[in-house]
C-alpha cells in the first residue's frame, strides 16, 4: 500500500463526515473530478485503507437505551475467530474485542431495557465455551466520539 497523500486524507474526511455524498460532491470539495475520486476510493478499498461502508443507527431512535460492557471469561483458550463467529449474529453486540488481563474478551452491548439485556447476556454465554461473564452497565456517556 502506498502512503496516503493529502488529497486521499481529504477524501477520507469527506466520506467520514458525509458518507452519502456522491463522488461528484466529494470531488467539488477536494478539487477532483468524480472519476478521479472514484479511482482513489477504489484504490483505498483495494489497499484496505477503507474496510467497509456501514450504517450507524441512533440507539435512542430504536429505543435501545440500556448499554453495558461485558467481560467474558472462557474455559481454556478460544481463538478470536471462534469468538467472532459466536457473537457476530447477536445484534445486541455492537462491538467485541479480545483483551489483555484476566478476561478473554470485552463486548459492548446495547438493549432496550434490563430484561432485554439479560436475554442478550444469556445468548452470549450460551454461544461459546464461556466460564463466566461480568457486566458493567453504563449510567451515562460523558464522552462519545465516532471511530477514527
Amino acid at each position: 500500500m502506498d502512503r496516503l497523500d493529502q488529497t486521499d486524507e481529504r477524501i477520507l474526511a469527506e466520506l467520514a463526515n458525509h458518507a452519502r455524498a456522491t463522488f461528484a460532491e466529494i470531488g467539488e470539495r477536494v478539487n477532483l473530478s468524480a472519476p478521479a475520486v472514484k479511482r482513489r476510493v477504489d484504490r483505498m478499498l483495494d489497499d484496505g485503507v477503507i474496510r467497509s461502508f456501514t450504517t450507524v443507527v441512533d440507539r435512542n431512535a430504536i429505543g435501545w437505551n440500556t448499554e453495558a460492557y461485558v467481560q467474558v471469561f472462557c474455559h481454556g483458550t478460544i481463538a478470536p475467530a471462534e469468538l467472532r463467529k459466536a457473537w457476530v449474529g447477536i445484534p445486541e453486540v455492537v462491538s467485541a474485542a479480545t483483551v489483555t488481563g484476566t478476561a478473554d474478551a470485552i463486548l459492548h452491548v446495547l438493549a432496550r431495557d434490563m430484561r432485554h439485556l439479560e436475554e442478550a447476556l444469556e445468548r452470549i454465554r450460551a454461544s461459546a465455551d464461556i466460564e463466566r461473564s461480568e457486566s458493567i452497565v453504563v449510567l451515562s456517556n460523558i464522552i462519545e466520539r465516532a471511530p477514527a
